[in-house]
C-alpha cells in the first residue's frame, strides 16, 4: 500500500501543477492586468508601478528580461484623445486604428518617475511589425520623430531584469512552494495579500478554516448517518406504505433546490417563531440551523442512492439464506447489509465532501459565517483575484486528498480490494 500511496502522490502533484496551469491562465493572462481594477480611473503612474511589482503582473510571462513598467506611459493610438504625459507636436492623422506622423512630427512622452533599470521602447508598426528602441536613463522626455517611425500603432516601455528565469509564471509555482535561506527553509501556500484590504491571504484562509469545518463536517455526518438509516428503514419495509412515503419525501426533496431551503428555513425558524439566529457568528449556537438545512438539503438524494443499493444487495444469495436460517434482522442489516455495501457508501461520500463546500458559499453567505465560502463570495463581488486564486488551489487540493483517502479506504473497508502500484 506505501508505493501505492507513494504513486498516487506523484500523480496528485501533476494534477495540483496542471490546476496552477490552468488558474495561471485564468487569473494571470486572461483577466489583464488588475492594477485598473483595483486603483480605479486614472491612477497615478508610481502606484500602478509598485503595485504590479508586488503582485509580479510587471513580469514576463514565461521568460525573458523585459517587464512592464509605467515610467514612461504607455500607450495604444486607437483613436485621437488627450493622453496623460505624452503630446504630439506637427501635423499628424488618425487612419484606420494607427497615428500617422507628417513630415517633422513627434510624439513626446514625459518621464513619470525616475528608474534605475534600463529602459526601452517597443514600438508597434500597423503592419504587425516590432522596433524596439532604447531609452536614455537620463531623459526627462523621449521623442519619437516621424523620420525614425512615421506610423505608430502602440507604445509600450520596459525595464531590463537581472535574471530572465523571474517571470510570471516562477511566480504561481512560488506562490503554491517556496524556499528560503531560513529555518524553516520551505514555506507553502504564499498567496501574497489581497488586492481590497491588502491583508495576506493566507491568514484569510486560516481564519475561514474554522467555521467551515464546523458548519461542513457536521452537515457531512448528519446528511450520511440520518440518510443510511432511513435507507435502511425503507429497504427493510419494502413495499409498504413507510417505504413509499420515505421514497415520495426524497424526491420532493432532490426536486427542491438548495435556496429554497434556505429562505424558509430563515424566513419559518428564524423570523416567524424566532427560535434560531439567522445571522452572525458567536458560538454554536449560531450553526444549528444552517447546518438542520445543509443535512435536510442533502437528504433526498442520499437516501434514495443507499436505499437502492441496499435493495440490490438485499436480493444477493447470501443474505436469503442468513434470513431463511433464522438470522436476526440487526445482524442482516447492521453487520452483513452495510459491511457489504460499504464500496458504495465511501463513493458516495467522496462524491458529496468536495461539494459540500459549493454549498457553504450559499450558506456562509446568507448566516453571515465568515468561512471560507464567505471568503469568496465577498472576493467574487470584489473582483480579488488574489483570494479567488487562492480559493481555486485550495479546492483542487481538497479534491485531490478526499480521491486518495477514498482509495485507501476501499482497501480498508473490503479486503478483496489490493492497491496495486
Amino acid at each position: 500500500m506505501l508505493g501505492y500511496i507513494i504513486k498516487r502522490l506523484c500523480y496528485s502533484v501533476l494534477i495540483i501543477l496542471g490546476v496552477l496551469a490552468l488558474t495561471f491562465v485564468m487569473f494571470r493572462v486572461a483577466a489583464g492586468d488588475p492594477a485598473a481594477a483595483v486603483l480605479g480611473k486614472n491612477p497615478a503612474p508610481r502606484d500602478i508601478e509598485n503595485l504590479r511589482r508586488e503582485l509580479g503582473t510587471d513580469l514576463p510571462v514565461f521568460y525573458g528580461r523585459d517587464c512592464l513598467t509605467e515610467t514612461f506611459s504607455s500607450v495604444e493610438f486607437h483613436e485621437q484623445r488627450d493622453w496623460l504625459g505624452i503630446r504630439i507636436e506637427g501635423e499628424y492623422r488618425f487612419t484606420d486604428g494607427f497615428l500617422a506622423l507628417e513630415p517633422g512630427a513627434a510624439v513626446i512622452f514625459r518621464r513619470n518617475f525616475e528608474q534605475d533599470s534600463p529602459i526601452c521602447a517597443v514600438i508597434r508598426l500597423p503592419d504587425g511589425g516590432i522596433r524596439r528602441l532604447p531609452v536614455d536613463k537620463e531623459q526627462s522626455e523621449y521623442r519619437i520623430d516621424a523620420g525614425t517611425v512615421p506610423a505608430i500603432a502602440a507604445v509600450t516601455f520596459y525595464r531590463e531584469q537581472d535574471s530572465p528565469l523571474r517571470s510570471q509564471l516562477f511566480a504561481a509555482l512560488s506562490e503554491l512552494v517556496s524556499f528560503r535561506r531560513t529555518f524553516p527553509y520551505v514555506s507553502f501556500f504564499n498567496f501574497g495579500r489581497t488586492l481590497i484590504t491588502r491583508e495576506p491571504v493566507r491568514e484569510i484562509l486560516w481564519r475561514g478554516i474554522g467555521p467551515s469545518l464546523s458548519l461542513m463536517i457536521p452537515v457531512f455526518i448528519g446528511e450520511m448517518v440520518i440518510g443510511i438509516a432511513l435507507a435502511l428503514l425503507s429497504a427493510a419495509f419494502k413495499g409498504s406504505w413507510l417505504d413509499r412515503a420515505l421514497v415520495l419525501v426524497s424526491v420532493v426533496g432532490m426536486s427542491v433546490s438548495y435556496l429554497v431551503f434556505i429562505i424558509f428555513g430563515q424566513w419559518y425558524f428564524g423570523y416567524y417563531f424566532n427560535w434560531f439566529p439567522v445571522w452572525g457568528w458567536d458560538g454554536w449556537y449560531y450553526l444549528v440551523l444552517p447546518v438542520l438545512i445543509g443535512v435536510v438539503s442533502g437528504l433526498g438524494g442520499g437516501m434514495r442512492f443507499y436505499r437502492t443499493v441496499f435493495i440490490n444487495e438485499l436480493n444477493r444469495e447470501y443474505l436469503r439464506t442468513a434470513l431463511a436460517k433464522g438470522c436476526s434482522p440487526v445482524n442482516i442489516y447492521c453487520r452483513h447489509l452495510l459491511r457489504n455495501t460499504a464500496l458504495p457508501i465511501i463513493s458516495r461520500a467522496a462524491t458529496v465532501l468536495p461539494f459540500l463546500f459549493t454549498g457553504s458559499l450559499l450558506l456562509e453567505t446568507f448566516f453571515g459565517i465568515p468561512g471560507l465560502g464567505y471568503a469568496g463570495i465577498d472576493a467574487l463581488n470584489n473582483s480579488d483575484l488574489q483570494l479567488l486564486k487562492a480559493l481555486v488551489i485550495m479546492s483542487a487540493l481538497l479534491f485531490v486528498g478526499i480521491n486518495l483517502l477514498t482509495d485507501i479506504a476501499y482497501a480498508w473497508a473490503d479486503p478483496r480490494v489490493r492497491l496495486k502500484k
